[in-house]
């Protein structure tokens, strides 16, 4: 798949869980005022906070579209990596925080349980929605990740907004479950006290998520190397040059989901002139772009004799 439908692909992912969250957030809203349910609560403040973080995506895609300035002139790409970050603390800090919180204050001060008709209704058409957004979420990080294991791949990622969604609809569905089943021990034994501990239990699951995105995020926003693969077809094209004798350190770093920079040292035949090598770092870069379009800067150093 081309770079431009990567990307055209992941806004998709982030709209369609836009989309139902939107919709899902006023309708729990709704639920709660309704039955008084400290869960449904709790889940209509998750889907807010999803909602807002997809917001976030879309914006920081769009800052790290902007080209290289004097300001930044290895360009805007890691932007995204600061919003993502943004939206793990957004998650831990108003979704798994309100939920524990509100679950808390439940569980101290329970309300009878009232007529969960309406919030059975609204769990099931947010499960149906939330299903499709990550059914939606699921394939196109399917098709993504090759034939990487699903954790392996998500290490592995370079685009936030492609396990970010994955992870927050996740979530999503497991507090759903948590809400339902919440509400109907509440119900069924008379003890408005379980609503709240579900509503502790999805605080706890939103939090695990907002670490595990945290630590993905970080690693990003600090710095992250290329693929083996890519730093190995560096280090073999190069060297298959007969104007080269060896090749040192090669250094990688990712300047946004699709950017690479790469420098490497590079000792070449002494009898070899200038002019001839100009033309041959010419050669690698052509070749190695041909193959490695995600390089958007190739610095090649010549050195003194290697080993």
């Amino acid at each position: 798949m081309s770079d431009g439908g990567e990307v055209g692909e992941s806004r998709l992912v982030i709209f369609a869980a836009l989309a139902a969250n939107l919709g899902i957030a006023a309708a729990k809203f709704v639920a709660a005022a309704i039955t008084g349910s400290s869960a449904m609560l709790t889940e209509g403040f998750h889907s807010v906070v999803d909602s807002l973080n997809q917001i976030l995506l879309l914006y920081g895609q769009h800052r790290a579209k902007r080209p290289a300035d004097e300001k930044h002139p290895a360009g805007y790409g890691r932007e995204l990596y600061f919003w993502s970050f943004v939206v793990a603390i957004l998650i831990f800090a108003t979704g798994a925080g309100l939920s524990v919180y509100e679950g808390v204050v439940h569980v101290l001060a329970p309300e009878p349980p009232q007529d969960a008709t309406v919030a059975y209704a609204v769990l099931a058409v947010s499960f149906v929605l939330e299903g499709t957004s990550w059914l939606t979420a699921v394939r196109a990080f399917g098709r993504g990740k090759g034939r990487q294991g699903w954790w392996q791949a998500v290490h592995r990622s370079k685009d936030p907004a492609d396990f970010v969604v994955l992870f927050e609809d996740t979530a999503a569905l497991v507090g759903l479950l948590f809400a339902g089943i919440g509400i109907w021990l509440s119900h069924a034994t008379g003890d408005a006290r379980f609503d709240g501990y579900a509503s502790i239990a999805i605080g706890v699951v939103l939090a695990a998520v907002a670490v595990l995105l945290g630590c993905e995020s970080k690693g990003l926003l600090i710095g992250e190397r290329a693929s083996p693969a890519l730093i190995a077809a560096v280090r073999a094209t190069i060297s298959a040059r007969p104007e080269v004798t060896g090749v040192g350190h090669v250094l990688t770093v990712h300047l946004g989901p699709r950017a690479v920079f790469v420098a490497a040292d590079i000792d070449f035949v002494d009898a070899v002139p200038v002019g001839r090598i100009e033309a041959m770092i010419a050669d690698v870069e052509a070749a190695l772009r041909a193959d490695w379009p995600e390089i958007d800067r190739l610095y090649l150093k010549p050195v003194a004799a290697l080993g």
